[in-house]
């Protein structure tokens, strides 16, 4: 039976899921990460012996193309190595993740995209107003989990799924997709990982001359450094914490404050994409946040009755997979699993190479 590896080397963690044949699943997960590989080792050993067929790697950015997963090779290697500037919190630690691996396993490893589930937005969601022979346009991420809410979404909603749905995808990093027949239309972050709202570390969109602004008071490497580590919650509850769970349970008024930020903002989020389909049908949280924290479900859903939307308190704590109130639309928890469409892809992957 074909034994599946999924990584997730992050910025400053990593996450690993086995997969067997029989459907059988262990996950790893190492926070902290300082020395990758160490961790690797430890990886190794916590497997006990058990080797993969294959090794799927989530990658934030795939750059401007449609496949979901593509095999590392040198020229794919190459090739995601120049799209660091583009995701440079992530693509580091995403590239150590494979080269680390194919030190400890001599099997093909895939890189499967956050940007591909996105390809499918019209051109009026992929513009940006600026000159097109610039060519930067607005990529889209987290598309790994939007895949699996959209093949979870069928077996809760049924036919309903094929409607228009909002999907809040709140982390530390945090992004809204407006999905109809169960496809991206439009989504809240752009060229990279850093626009859209408001997020851990990361300040989503900005006025421009803010950003010209500071460009003339830090260099590049300095500024790029505000960009990814100080803006967002932290900046927000001035450098308290830039962690959801622990500005929830404070008392500080700067706490209380990025909490209320946060929360108004994803509401206007998911009033700017019911606005630009004329109207939604049911509402979606997942990530840490979402999953995890009924206190900002509600702060998002309080005010948004006026869409249809209201919430069940005692349902809320639970975090079950549709907490609306009798006569609301569906609001639904449905817990991230980009693990999950990434061992789909690699067996995919091995099925057409036998096929071949």
């Amino acid at each position: 039976m074909t034994t599946i590896l999924t990584i997730n080397s992050g910025s400053s963690s990593i996450k690993a899921s086995l997969f067997h044949g029989d459907g059988s699943r262990r996950d790893f997960h190492y926070g902290h990460v300082r020395k990758p590989h160490e961790v690797f080792d430890r990886l190794i050993d916590d497997l006990g012996g058990e080797s993969p067929a294959i090794v799927g790697h989530r990658f934030v950015h795939g750059g401007d193309i449609a496949d979901a997963a593509r095999l590392v090779d040198v020229d794919e290697r190459a090739r995601l190595e120049s799209l660091i500037p583009l995701a440079p919190l992530h693509l580091p630690g995403n590239l150590l993740g494979i080269d680390l691996c194919t030190q400890r396993f001599a099997v093909p490893q895939v890189a499967c995209f956050d940007t591909a589930f996105h390809y499918t937005m019209p051109e009026l969601s992929k513009r940006l107003p600026i000159p097109g022979e610039l060519g930067l346009r607005r990529f889209g991420f987290h598309g790994l989990n939007y895949a699996h809410i959209a093949n979870r979404l069928p077996g809760i909603l049924g036919e309903a799924a094929q409607g228009r749905i909002v999907v809040a995808h709140l982390g530390s990093g945090a992004s809204l997709c407006l999905m109809e027949n169960l496809k991206s239309v439009d989504t809240t972050m752009g060229y990279t990982p850093a626009g859209g709202i408001v997020m851990g570390t990361r300040s989503g969109d900005l006025d421009p001359g803010v950003m010209l602004e500071l460009a003339q008071r830090f260099n590049v490497a300095e500024l790029s450094d505000i960009v990814f580590h100080k803006m967002g919650l932290i900046a927000l509850s001035e450098g308290e914490d830039s962690e959801m769970s622990s500005l929830v349970s404070s008392n500080s008024q700067a706490a209380k404050f990025a909490v209320t930020y946060f929360c108004r903002q994803v509401r206007a989020a998911i009033g700017a994409l019911t606005a630009k389909m004329g109207g939604v049908d049911a509402l979606v949280f997942t990530g840490g946040i979402g999953e995890h924290s009924p206190e900002i479900r509600a702060g998002i859903c309080g005010p948004l009755e006026f869409l249809g939307f209201t919430l069940d308190d005692e349902l809320n704590q639970t975090s079950r997979s549709n907490i609306g109130s009798v006569g609301s639309k569906p609001v639904c928890v449905i817990p991230a699993d980009e693990e999950g469409v990434i061992r789909t892809l690699c067996s995919t992957y091995l099925k057409d190479r036998l096929a071949a």
